[in-house]
């Protein structure tokens, strides 16, 4: 709640000025001849919601109108300014804010005169920096007994902001001090985000043929019917995403095929054609037990004695050099990219599974510390973590069961004692469906 402080308003011109008077630890004025109307911090009017808590319905089904009055105290004289507060705050996901100036877009008018678009202040967080929540710019307006507001609220399919369940309208005089204040109701149902910002996840049957599953945005049906990529890819050892694959037919992946030979298949932006015809890397690449890609187009692989060598994305071909990591990562018996530049998770030959955060050092280590997210994950016979297959913005995972069940686990924002964030496998799961087993790969 904003800092509520003692404001003087005179109801008719001063007829001398009086001298200061201490009451009650505040100061006030001498009453002067001619009697004037006074607000005190006490003296702070209501905001009522008319017809009750307001359901906001997806984004694609048009704008819904929030209606709410606002009483001021006796004697408020404008202008009067105000503002729409959410609660909840937005954090920076991969260096953008997750929402855009456009998802949400509002109109407001007060005691029946139009204002024209309101704005929406989308302030979102950084790692160690604080911000304000989201809110909405109300008119500015002459005071009144009554005001009564109407906004529209035109939501994009995105909309993370739109999460609150209320949000606090707050009106304030021309010193700063609140001279209305209240809840209103918001139940915000969000609609389908945008390809770009849906995950997908692939999945090779046993006959070579390459399939691909496309978030649809809602966790409890998280894929939309799948789609064939088409066949040949059993001609694969191993294929590893590089950078994160979405809904919109973008993310670029590499292949190893049986005589060693690295491939590069770029992403088209075409989900019918996900995949540009595939460019040759290079040789020897069977030297390598494991080909994972971080997130940000470079790629990690370990050979046979457990190193573990870095590839960072190239100028003049897909990648540079290799640059040694470090020994030790045949303690894992899966690796698998966690998602938008998240980094690598592995679990261990103890079923752990832990996480290694991308620290973007170049020449220096490629991850951070690692850090621990859970036992029990040897019940799983595939692993792959994907970009969001909610609408949170953060990284997901999937698993597969000897049962052949596949399992989503959505990601959540875990602070470290450095002040720094991580996006990890939540403690929950979600069953996606049975009949997984029919693949050999999924990624």
């Amino acid at each position: 709640m904003a800092r509520m402080r003692t404001a003087v308003m005179a109801a008719a011109a001063l007829i001398a000025a009086p001298a200061p008077v201490t009451l009650g630890g505040s100061v006030a004025f001498a009453a002067p001849a001619t009697p004037t109307a006074v607000t005190t911090a006490a003296e702070v009017g209501t905001v009522v919601q008319n017809g009750g808590p307001l359901v906001v319905p997806a984004g694609e089904e048009g704008a819904v109108t929030l209606r709410f009055t606002a009483s001021l105290p006796a004697g408020v004289r404008g202008p009067v300014t105000g503002a729409l507060h959410l609660s909840t705050k937005l954090f920076e996901i991969a260096g953008n804010s997750p929402v855009s100036e456009n998802v949400i877009r509002s109109t407001c008018s007060v005691n029946g005169v139009a204002y024209g678009a309101c704005r929406w202040n989308m302030p979102f967080m950084h790692d160690t920096q604080d911000a304000d929540p989201p809110s909405l710019d109300l008119p500015t307006v002459t005071a009144a007994g009554t005001l009564a507001y109407t906004v529209t609220l035109d939501a994009d399919v995105t909309a993370d902001a739109l999460v609150d369940k209320e949000a606090r309208v707050e009106l304030k005089d021309s010193t700063g001090a609140v001279v209305a204040q209240g809840t209103v109701g918001l139940d915000f149902v969000p609609g389908t985000p945008p390809p770009g910002q849906r995950g997908t996840v692939h999945a090779r049957d046993k006959s070579g043929v390459l399939w691909r599953y496309e978030a649809t945005g809602d966790v409890a049906r998280p894929f939309a019917a799948r789609k064939r990529v088409g066949g040949g890819w059993n001609a694969y050892t191993a294929v590893a995403p590089v950078t994160s694959a979405t809904a919109d037919g973008r993310g670029d992946l590499v292949a190893r095929d049986k005589a060693g030979v690295l491939w590069y298949y770029a992403g088209t932006g075409k989900p019918s054609a996900p995949f540009a015809p595939r460019q040759r890397v290079g040789g020897g690449w069977n030297a390598y037990t494991a080909l994972v890609g971080v997130g940000d187009g470079s790629l990690v692989a370990r050979d046979k004695s457990g190193v573990l060598w870095r590839y960072e994305p190239g100028y003049r071909g897909p990648f540079e050099p290799r640059q040694r990591v470090g020994g030790g990562w045949n303690t894992y018996n899966t690796l698998t990219m966690a998602g938008y530049w998240d980094g690598v998770l592995g679990r261990d030959k103890d079923g752990v599974l832990w996480k290694y955060d991308r620290a973007g050092s170049i020449p220096g280590p490629p991850f951070e510390a690692r850090l621990r997210v859970g036992g029990g994950w040897n019940t799983y016979t595939a692993i792959a973590g994907a970009a969001e297959l909610g609408r949170d913005g953060i990284s997901d995972l999937v698993a597969r069961d000897r049962a052949g069940k596949l399992w989503l686990y959505q990601g959540v924002r875990k602070t470290l004692p450095d002040w720094r964030h991580s996006f990890v496998p939540g403690p929950t799961r979600t069953l996606v469906g049975g009949g997984w087993n029919t693949y050999n790969l999924i990624f």
